[in-house]
């Protein structure tokens, strides 16, 4: 039996940079629209509740993971009974990484994932890389997974998920300009080459040198675009389409006819 669909809201836009309380207000109402359109789970952009590239702030603004931030977020979810994933600069000893976490309906921690592939200068100066590649955590009967922006680059992160068996992988995201081609191109191809439910979250607005592109989406197993925003601030709200996944496996299943035997350059 093909399982419910799971209603996504993603949240193309983020507070003011370096105000996590200007963030964290709009986010409970960004929750409250999620949630009386029915979302299950709300996403966010990368770095969505102190902004991405705010210098030396980032450490500044870094905290534990069951911080106070996450203890606003916690709230929030847990008064509008919707998911949220967010982003923030997580503390951990010396070490400050670039994270997402997946809090529940309930105001629970689900997973915690720390940006494994640094994009240049802009994250490498401030950013300790993460070690775990594959991190998930089952909502409403799916299995989702968490990668941050660059991440999604990268055939074999994504490849890693499916094999996992993610079935909706959530990427919230910074990405400018000029890039558009990652957001149209190469993230509809990720989805389909994979067979999974994919969910790209980006900012729209300008920090400091940076212009962000928006072009969110919510992309289905077989490459097809659920969800698209444009350039400006958005809250798209759509269902994922287990339907569509089941079909397309039943026809076509790139997993099943690999040959790993011949791919073991690629693993140097």
């Amino acid at each position: 039996m093909t399982k419910a669909p799971l209603r996504v809201a993603l949240d193309q836009g983020t507070g003011d940079s370096g105000d996590p309380a200007s963030s964290l207000t709009r986010l409970t109402e960004r929750a409250r629209t999620a949630a009386s359109a029915g979302a299950h789970l709300l996403i966010g952009p990368e770095m969505s509740l102190t902004g991405y590239n705010i210098g030396d702030a980032v450490s500044r603004s870094a905290e534990p993971a069951d911080g106070p931030l996450f203890e606003a977020v916690a709230g929030i979810a847990a008064a509008t009974g919707v998911a949220i994933v967010y982003g923030f600069p997580e503390r951990a000893g010396e070490h400050v990484y670039n994270t997402v976490q997946l809090v529940d309906g309930h105001g629970r921690s689900l997973a915690r994932y720390r940006k494994t592939h640094l994009f240049e200068d802009l994250d490498r100066r401030v950013f300790t890389p993460g070690e775990k590649l594959v991190v998930q955590a089952d909502l409403q009967g799916h299995r989702v997974g968490l990668l941050i922006c660059y991440d999604v680059e990268f055939s074999e992160a994504v490849r890693a998920h499916a094999l996992a068996g993610t079935e909706l992988l959530v990427v919230p995201t910074a990405l400018m300009e000029p890039d558009t081609r990652v957001a149209t191109l190469l993230v509809p191809t990720r989805a389909m080459e994979n067979q999974l439910h994919l969910a790209y979250v980006n900012r729209c607005d300008r920090e400091g040198d940076l212009d962000y592109v928006g072009l969110s989406t919510l992309v289905a197993p077989d490459g097809t675009e659920l969800l698209r925003a444009g350039a400006g601030e958005a809250l798209l709200v759509g269902d994922t389409e287990p339907t569509v996944a089941h079909d397309f496996l039943e026809r076509l299943s790139y997993l099943d006819d690999r040959r790993p035997e011949l791919y073991g350059p690629l693993l140097k």
